[in-house]
Protein backbone atom coordinates (compact mmCIF):
# COMPACT_ATOMS: atom_id res chain seq x y z
CA UNK A 1 0.00 0.00 0.00
CA UNK A 2 1.42 3.34 -1.09
CA UNK A 3 0.21 6.64 0.32
CA UNK A 4 0.49 8.31 -3.09
CA UNK A 5 0.82 6.80 -6.56
CA UNK A 6 1.73 8.97 -9.55
CA UNK A 7 1.17 7.69 -13.08
CA UNK A 8 3.70 9.22 -15.48
CA UNK A 9 7.47 9.63 -15.24
CA UNK A 10 7.73 12.86 -17.21
CA UNK A 11 8.75 16.17 -15.69
CA UNK A 12 5.25 16.94 -14.35
CA UNK A 13 4.83 13.57 -12.65
CA UNK A 14 8.33 13.78 -11.18
CA UNK A 15 7.72 17.34 -9.98
CA UNK A 16 4.62 16.10 -8.14
CA UNK A 17 6.67 13.30 -6.60
CA UNK A 18 9.35 15.75 -5.49
CA UNK A 19 6.75 18.12 -4.01
CA UNK A 20 5.18 15.23 -2.07
CA UNK A 21 8.55 14.06 -0.74
CA UNK A 22 9.35 17.56 0.48
CA UNK A 23 5.94 18.21 2.04
CA UNK A 24 5.31 14.72 3.47
CA UNK A 25 8.75 13.17 4.09
CA UNK A 26 7.31 10.07 5.80
CA UNK A 27 4.79 9.25 3.07
CA UNK A 28 5.31 6.19 0.87
CA UNK A 29 5.26 7.38 -2.76
CA UNK A 30 5.41 5.54 -6.09
CA UNK A 31 6.01 7.03 -9.55
CA UNK A 32 4.79 4.55 -12.17
CA UNK A 33 6.21 4.84 -15.70
CA UNK A 34 5.45 2.53 -18.64
CA UNK A 35 8.84 3.11 -20.32
CA UNK A 36 12.16 1.63 -19.20
CA UNK A 37 13.51 5.12 -18.50
CA UNK A 38 12.13 8.48 -17.41
CA UNK A 39 11.24 11.55 -19.50
CA UNK A 40 11.03 9.68 -22.81
CA UNK A 41 8.18 11.60 -24.41
CA UNK A 42 7.15 15.27 -24.11
CA UNK A 43 9.84 16.08 -21.52
CA UNK A 44 12.67 14.56 -23.50
CA UNK A 45 11.54 15.84 -26.89
CA UNK A 46 10.70 19.50 -26.27
CA UNK A 47 12.70 22.54 -27.29
CA UNK A 48 14.42 23.01 -23.93
CA UNK A 49 13.24 26.61 -23.60
CA UNK A 50 12.87 28.25 -20.19
CA UNK A 51 9.82 30.39 -20.96
CA UNK A 52 9.05 33.80 -19.45
CA UNK A 53 5.24 33.79 -19.60
CA UNK A 54 4.83 36.66 -22.07
CA UNK A 55 2.28 34.87 -24.26
CA UNK A 56 -0.26 33.89 -21.63
CA UNK A 57 -3.43 35.78 -20.62
CA UNK A 58 -2.87 37.94 -17.51
CA UNK A 59 -4.38 36.26 -14.47
CA UNK A 60 -4.26 32.76 -15.99
CA UNK A 61 -2.64 29.88 -14.14
CA UNK A 62 -0.20 29.50 -17.06
CA UNK A 63 0.99 33.10 -16.73
CA UNK A 64 1.43 32.84 -12.96
CA UNK A 65 3.18 29.46 -12.98
CA UNK A 66 5.42 30.38 -15.94
CA UNK A 67 6.68 33.52 -14.23
CA UNK A 68 7.26 31.77 -10.89
CA UNK A 69 8.52 28.60 -12.56
CA UNK A 70 11.11 30.49 -14.60
CA UNK A 71 12.82 31.76 -11.44
CA UNK A 72 12.43 28.40 -9.67
CA UNK A 73 13.93 26.29 -12.48
CA UNK A 74 16.93 28.61 -12.90
CA UNK A 75 17.59 28.51 -9.14
CA UNK A 76 17.21 24.72 -9.13
CA UNK A 77 19.70 24.34 -12.00
CA UNK A 78 22.21 26.57 -10.22
CA UNK A 79 21.82 24.62 -6.97
CA UNK A 80 22.20 21.21 -8.62
CA UNK A 81 24.83 22.06 -11.23
CA UNK A 82 22.56 21.48 -14.24
CA UNK A 83 23.85 23.22 -17.40
CA UNK A 84 21.56 26.06 -18.46
CA UNK A 85 21.79 29.53 -19.95
CA UNK A 86 19.60 32.59 -19.57
CA UNK A 87 20.27 33.71 -23.14
CA UNK A 88 17.21 35.90 -23.76
CA UNK A 89 14.63 35.90 -26.52
CA UNK A 90 13.69 38.30 -29.31
CA UNK A 91 10.16 38.25 -30.72
CA UNK A 92 10.42 39.80 -34.17
CA UNK A 93 7.87 41.69 -36.25
CA UNK A 94 9.05 40.96 -39.79
CA UNK A 95 6.32 42.94 -41.57
CA UNK A 96 4.30 46.13 -40.89
CA UNK A 97 1.06 44.20 -40.35
CA UNK A 98 2.64 42.43 -37.36
CA UNK A 99 3.46 45.63 -35.46
CA UNK A 100 0.00 46.01 -33.94
CA UNK A 101 -0.02 42.44 -32.66
CA UNK A 102 3.50 42.91 -31.30
CA UNK A 103 2.30 45.97 -29.37
CA UNK A 104 -0.54 43.91 -27.87
CA UNK A 105 1.96 41.22 -26.91
CA UNK A 106 4.22 43.80 -25.29
CA UNK A 107 1.32 45.13 -23.20
CA UNK A 108 0.39 41.60 -22.18
CA UNK A 109 3.95 40.92 -21.04
CA UNK A 110 3.96 44.10 -18.96
CA UNK A 111 0.61 43.14 -17.41
CA UNK A 112 2.18 39.80 -16.49
CA UNK A 113 4.88 41.68 -14.57
CA UNK A 114 7.74 40.78 -16.91
CA UNK A 115 10.94 42.71 -17.52
CA UNK A 116 10.78 43.21 -21.30
CA UNK A 117 12.03 45.85 -23.74
CA UNK A 118 11.12 47.18 -27.17
CA UNK A 119 13.88 47.07 -29.77
CA UNK A 120 13.98 49.29 -32.84
CA UNK A 121 15.41 48.00 -36.10
CA UNK A 122 18.92 49.19 -35.25
CA UNK A 123 18.86 47.69 -31.74
CA UNK A 124 17.59 44.39 -33.16
CA UNK A 125 20.49 44.36 -35.64
CA UNK A 126 22.95 44.85 -32.79
CA UNK A 127 21.58 41.79 -30.99
CA UNK A 128 20.82 39.65 -34.04
CA UNK A 129 22.84 40.87 -37.06
CA UNK A 130 21.40 38.25 -39.42
CA UNK A 131 17.73 38.73 -38.56
CA UNK A 132 15.42 40.74 -40.82
CA UNK A 133 12.82 42.61 -38.82
CA UNK A 134 11.20 45.98 -38.30
CA UNK A 135 10.98 45.91 -34.51
CA UNK A 136 11.21 43.34 -31.74
CA UNK A 137 10.48 42.61 -28.10
CA UNK A 138 13.48 41.58 -26.05
CA UNK A 139 12.77 39.13 -23.18
CA UNK A 140 16.02 38.86 -21.18
CA UNK A 141 14.94 36.13 -18.73
CA UNK A 142 14.10 33.46 -21.31
CA UNK A 143 16.67 30.68 -21.41
CA UNK A 144 17.57 27.11 -22.33
CA UNK A 145 18.18 23.88 -20.43
CA UNK A 146 18.15 20.11 -20.88
CA UNK A 147 14.85 19.11 -19.26
CA UNK A 148 15.88 15.45 -19.19
CA UNK A 149 18.69 16.45 -16.84
CA UNK A 150 16.20 18.40 -14.72
CA UNK A 151 13.88 15.37 -14.62
CA UNK A 152 16.75 13.12 -13.52
CA UNK A 153 17.50 15.53 -10.67
CA UNK A 154 13.84 15.47 -9.60
CA UNK A 155 13.97 11.64 -9.66
CA UNK A 156 17.12 11.60 -7.53
CA UNK A 157 15.40 13.71 -4.87
CA UNK A 158 12.43 11.32 -4.92
CA UNK A 159 14.69 8.28 -4.49
CA UNK A 160 16.65 9.94 -1.70
CA UNK A 161 13.35 10.64 0.07
CA UNK A 162 10.51 8.22 0.56
CA UNK A 163 9.75 7.56 -3.10
CA UNK A 164 10.03 4.59 -5.43
CA UNK A 165 10.28 4.65 -9.23
CA UNK A 166 8.48 1.74 -10.88
CA UNK A 167 9.76 1.68 -14.47
CA UNK A 168 8.63 -0.57 -17.32
CA UNK A 169 5.27 -0.71 -15.53
CA UNK A 170 2.13 -0.14 -17.57
CA UNK A 171 -1.16 0.55 -15.79
CA UNK A 172 -3.85 -1.63 -17.35
CA UNK A 173 -6.81 -1.06 -15.04
CA UNK A 174 -7.76 1.20 -12.15
CA UNK A 175 -10.35 0.53 -9.46
CA UNK A 176 -11.09 3.61 -7.37
CA UNK A 177 -13.18 3.37 -4.21
CA UNK A 178 -13.77 5.72 -1.29
CA UNK A 179 -10.99 3.99 0.67
CA UNK A 180 -8.21 3.39 -1.88
CA UNK A 181 -7.15 3.12 -5.50
CA UNK A 182 -6.07 -0.26 -6.89
CA UNK A 183 -3.73 -0.23 -9.88
CA UNK A 184 -3.49 -3.36 -12.00
CA UNK A 185 -0.31 -3.36 -14.09
CA UNK A 186 1.74 -5.64 -16.31
CA UNK A 187 4.02 -6.24 -13.31
CA UNK A 188 1.48 -6.87 -10.58
CA UNK A 189 -1.13 -5.03 -8.56
CA UNK A 190 -0.53 -2.11 -6.21
CA UNK A 191 -2.80 -0.09 -3.99
CA UNK A 192 -2.57 3.54 -3.03
CA UNK A 193 -4.50 5.84 -0.75
CA UNK A 194 -4.41 8.58 -3.38
CA UNK A 195 -3.68 8.69 -7.13
CA UNK A 196 -2.31 11.52 -9.26
CA UNK A 197 -2.55 11.03 -13.02
CA UNK A 198 0.24 12.76 -14.94
CA UNK A 199 0.15 10.46 -17.96
CA UNK A 200 0.53 13.19 -20.59
CA UNK A 201 -0.49 11.82 -23.97
CA UNK A 202 -2.63 9.18 -22.24
CA UNK A 203 -3.98 11.30 -19.38
CA UNK A 204 -7.58 11.24 -20.69
CA UNK A 205 -7.54 7.46 -21.07
CA UNK A 206 -6.09 6.97 -17.60
CA UNK A 207 -8.78 9.25 -16.16
CA UNK A 208 -11.49 7.29 -17.96
CA UNK A 209 -9.94 4.05 -16.71
CA UNK A 210 -10.45 5.41 -13.19
CA UNK A 211 -14.09 6.22 -13.96
CA UNK A 212 -13.51 9.97 -14.32
CA UNK A 213 -15.51 11.73 -17.05
CA UNK A 214 -13.22 14.45 -18.42
CA UNK A 215 -15.28 16.03 -21.20
CA UNK A 216 -11.97 16.32 -23.06
CA UNK A 217 -10.01 14.38 -25.65
CA UNK A 218 -6.25 14.37 -26.08
CA UNK A 219 -5.39 15.08 -29.70
CA UNK A 220 -1.68 14.61 -30.55
CA UNK A 221 0.15 17.18 -32.67
CA UNK A 222 3.62 16.35 -33.98
CA UNK A 223 6.15 19.15 -33.80
CA UNK A 224 8.63 18.73 -36.66
CA UNK A 225 12.08 20.30 -36.31
CA UNK A 226 15.18 20.80 -38.41
CA UNK A 227 18.66 21.69 -37.20
CA UNK A 228 21.09 24.22 -38.60
CA UNK A 229 24.38 22.77 -39.81
CA UNK A 230 27.27 23.70 -37.44
CA UNK A 231 28.65 26.27 -39.89
CA UNK A 232 25.43 28.31 -39.62
CA UNK A 233 24.88 28.25 -35.87
CA UNK A 234 26.45 31.71 -35.57
CA UNK A 235 23.37 33.15 -37.30
CA UNK A 236 21.41 32.77 -34.03
CA UNK A 237 22.55 34.57 -30.87
CA UNK A 238 19.34 34.42 -28.79
CA UNK A 239 16.07 32.55 -29.03
CA UNK A 240 14.33 34.02 -32.10
CA UNK A 241 10.53 33.89 -32.36
CA UNK A 242 8.07 35.42 -34.82
CA UNK A 243 5.12 37.46 -33.63
CA UNK A 244 2.45 34.75 -33.12
CA UNK A 245 -0.72 34.68 -35.15
CA UNK A 246 -3.48 35.50 -32.60
CA UNK A 247 -5.97 33.34 -34.51
CA UNK A 248 -3.78 30.20 -34.44
CA UNK A 249 -3.04 28.22 -31.27
CA UNK A 250 0.68 27.62 -31.97
CA UNK A 251 3.60 30.06 -31.70
CA UNK A 252 4.99 29.62 -35.21
CA UNK A 253 8.36 28.35 -36.43
CA UNK A 254 11.19 29.71 -34.29
CA UNK A 255 14.96 29.37 -33.80
CA UNK A 256 16.08 27.72 -30.57
CA UNK A 257 19.62 27.53 -29.30
CA UNK A 258 20.09 24.24 -27.46
CA UNK A 259 22.24 23.68 -24.41
CA UNK A 260 24.61 21.44 -26.44
CA UNK A 261 25.37 24.32 -28.81
CA UNK A 262 23.14 23.20 -31.67
CA UNK A 263 20.34 25.33 -33.11
CA UNK A 264 16.95 23.73 -33.75
CA UNK A 265 14.28 25.33 -35.90
CA UNK A 266 10.57 24.58 -35.62
CA UNK A 267 8.18 23.24 -34.79
CA UNK A 268 5.98 22.73 -37.75
CA UNK A 269 2.76 21.51 -36.08
CA UNK A 270 0.73 18.77 -37.80
CA UNK A 271 -1.71 16.13 -36.63
CA UNK A 272 0.04 12.99 -35.43
CA UNK A 273 -1.62 9.78 -36.60
CA UNK A 274 -0.49 8.04 -33.41
CA UNK A 275 -0.32 9.30 -29.84
CA UNK A 276 3.41 8.64 -29.83
CA UNK A 277 3.86 9.21 -33.55
CA UNK A 278 7.27 10.82 -33.87
CA UNK A 279 7.71 9.85 -37.51
CA UNK A 280 5.49 10.79 -40.45
CA UNK A 281 5.05 7.08 -41.14
CA UNK A 282 3.86 6.28 -37.60
CA UNK A 283 0.17 5.29 -37.69
CA UNK A 284 -2.01 3.62 -35.08
CA UNK A 285 -5.42 2.70 -36.47
CA UNK A 286 -7.14 2.85 -33.08
CA UNK A 287 -5.64 6.24 -32.23
CA UNK A 288 -6.51 7.62 -35.66
CA UNK A 289 -10.08 6.32 -35.54
CA UNK A 290 -10.54 7.92 -32.12
CA UNK A 291 -9.40 11.31 -33.47
CA UNK A 292 -11.45 11.17 -36.66
CA UNK A 293 -14.61 10.14 -34.80
CA UNK A 294 -14.33 13.05 -32.34
CA UNK A 295 -16.54 15.96 -33.39
CA UNK A 296 -14.32 18.46 -31.59
CA UNK A 297 -11.44 17.60 -33.94
CA UNK A 298 -13.45 18.45 -37.05
CA UNK A 299 -14.63 21.73 -35.53
CA UNK A 300 -11.00 22.61 -34.83
CA UNK A 301 -10.02 21.76 -38.41
CA UNK A 302 -12.75 23.97 -39.86
CA UNK A 303 -11.84 26.87 -37.56
CA UNK A 304 -8.15 26.83 -38.57
CA UNK A 305 -8.22 25.27 -42.04
CA UNK A 306 -6.05 27.95 -43.72
CA UNK A 307 -3.23 27.83 -41.17
CA UNK A 308 -3.55 24.07 -40.91
CA UNK A 309 -2.99 23.68 -44.65
CA UNK A 310 0.13 25.85 -44.42
CA UNK A 311 1.49 23.59 -41.68
CA UNK A 312 0.79 20.49 -43.79
CA UNK A 313 2.52 22.01 -46.83
CA UNK A 314 5.59 22.87 -44.75
CA UNK A 315 5.59 19.29 -43.46
CA UNK A 316 5.98 17.79 -46.94
CA UNK A 317 7.91 20.60 -48.66
CA UNK A 318 11.38 21.56 -47.51
CA UNK A 319 11.22 24.63 -49.76
CA UNK A 320 8.03 25.83 -48.06
CA UNK A 321 9.56 25.24 -44.64
CA UNK A 322 12.65 27.18 -45.70
CA UNK A 323 10.57 30.13 -46.88
CA UNK A 324 9.02 30.44 -43.41
CA UNK A 325 12.54 30.61 -41.93
CA UNK A 326 13.78 33.14 -44.48
CA UNK A 327 11.18 35.65 -43.27
CA UNK A 328 13.47 36.12 -40.27
CA UNK A 329 16.90 34.96 -41.53
CA UNK A 330 16.98 35.51 -45.32
CA UNK A 331 20.45 34.08 -45.94
CA UNK A 332 19.47 30.51 -45.00
CA UNK A 333 19.48 27.92 -47.80
CA UNK A 334 18.22 24.33 -48.07
CA UNK A 335 21.69 22.91 -47.55
CA UNK A 336 21.85 24.65 -44.14
CA UNK A 337 19.05 22.45 -42.77
CA UNK A 338 19.21 18.84 -41.55
CA UNK A 339 16.41 16.79 -39.93
CA UNK A 340 16.11 16.83 -36.13
CA UNK A 341 14.14 14.89 -33.54
CA UNK A 342 10.37 15.49 -33.54
CA UNK A 343 8.09 15.73 -30.54
CA UNK A 344 4.38 15.20 -29.94
CA UNK A 345 2.26 17.66 -27.98
CA UNK A 346 -0.68 16.32 -25.97
CA UNK A 347 -3.39 18.89 -26.60
CA UNK A 348 -6.70 18.59 -24.76
CA UNK A 349 -9.65 19.43 -26.99
CA UNK A 350 -13.26 20.14 -26.05
CA UNK A 351 -16.27 18.81 -28.03
CA UNK A 352 -16.90 22.33 -29.39
CA UNK A 353 -13.47 22.29 -31.07
CA UNK A 354 -11.81 24.72 -28.67
CA UNK A 355 -8.38 23.89 -27.30
CA UNK A 356 -7.97 23.84 -23.55
CA UNK A 357 -5.51 26.70 -23.16
CA UNK A 358 -4.76 26.46 -19.44
CA UNK A 359 -3.79 23.63 -17.12
CA UNK A 360 -6.71 21.24 -16.48
CA UNK A 361 -6.64 19.36 -13.16
CA UNK A 362 -9.76 17.28 -12.55
CA UNK A 363 -10.72 15.69 -9.19
CA UNK A 364 -11.85 12.09 -8.71
CA UNK A 365 -12.93 10.18 -5.58
CA UNK A 366 -9.38 9.64 -4.38
CA UNK A 367 -7.48 11.10 -7.29
CA UNK A 368 -6.43 14.13 -9.30
CA UNK A 369 -6.09 13.96 -13.08
CA UNK A 370 -3.78 16.37 -14.92
CA UNK A 371 -5.52 16.26 -18.29
CA UNK A 372 -3.86 19.27 -19.89
CA UNK A 373 -0.34 20.45 -19.14
CA UNK A 374 0.72 22.41 -22.23
CA UNK A 375 3.77 24.60 -22.66
CA UNK A 376 5.13 26.09 -20.39
CA UNK A 377 4.69 22.87 -18.36
CA UNK A 378 8.43 22.10 -18.28
CA UNK A 379 9.37 25.66 -17.31
CA UNK A 380 6.67 25.76 -14.64
CA UNK A 381 7.09 22.14 -13.54
CA UNK A 382 8.27 22.84 -10.00
CA UNK A 383 5.39 25.23 -9.35
CA UNK A 384 2.91 22.92 -11.09
CA UNK A 385 3.98 20.08 -8.81
CA UNK A 386 3.41 22.23 -5.74
CA UNK A 387 0.05 23.47 -7.07
CA UNK A 388 -1.16 19.92 -7.72
CA UNK A 389 -0.14 18.74 -4.25
CA UNK A 390 -1.95 21.75 -2.76
CA UNK A 391 -5.14 20.58 -4.50
CA UNK A 392 -5.20 17.23 -2.70
CA UNK A 393 -8.34 17.47 -0.51
CA UNK A 394 -7.78 17.72 3.23
CA UNK A 395 -10.19 14.81 3.95
CA UNK A 396 -8.02 12.57 1.74
CA UNK A 397 -4.88 13.63 3.61
CA UNK A 398 -6.59 13.00 6.96
CA UNK A 399 -7.19 9.38 5.93
CA UNK A 400 -3.48 8.72 5.29
CA UNK A 401 -1.93 7.52 8.59
CA UNK A 402 1.61 8.71 7.91
CA UNK A 403 0.33 12.17 6.97
CA UNK A 404 -2.05 12.39 9.91
CA UNK A 405 0.71 11.49 12.37
CA UNK A 406 3.08 14.13 10.98
CA UNK A 407 0.65 17.04 10.94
Amino acid sequence: MYDFAIIGGGIVGLSVGMALVKRFPRAKIAVIEKEKDLAQHQTGRNSGVIHSGIYYPPGSLKAKLAREGNAAIVAFCEEHGIPHEVCGKVIVAADPEELQQMERLYRRGRENGLEIFRLGQGELKEREPHVRGMEAIYVPKSGIVDYKAVARAFARIIREGSGHLLLDTRVENIVETKEQVTLETNRGTWSSRFLINCAGLYSDRVAEMAGQATGLKIVPFRGEYVELVPEKRHLVQHLIYPVPNPDFPFLGVHFTRMIDGSVHVGPNAVLSLKREGYKKTDVDIADLAEILSYKGFWKLVLAHIDEGLKEMIRSVSKKAFLRSLQRLIPELTEKDLVPAQAGVRAQALRPDGSMVDDFAILPGKRSLHVCNAPSPAATASMKIGEAIVNQIPEPALDQIPTIRQSI
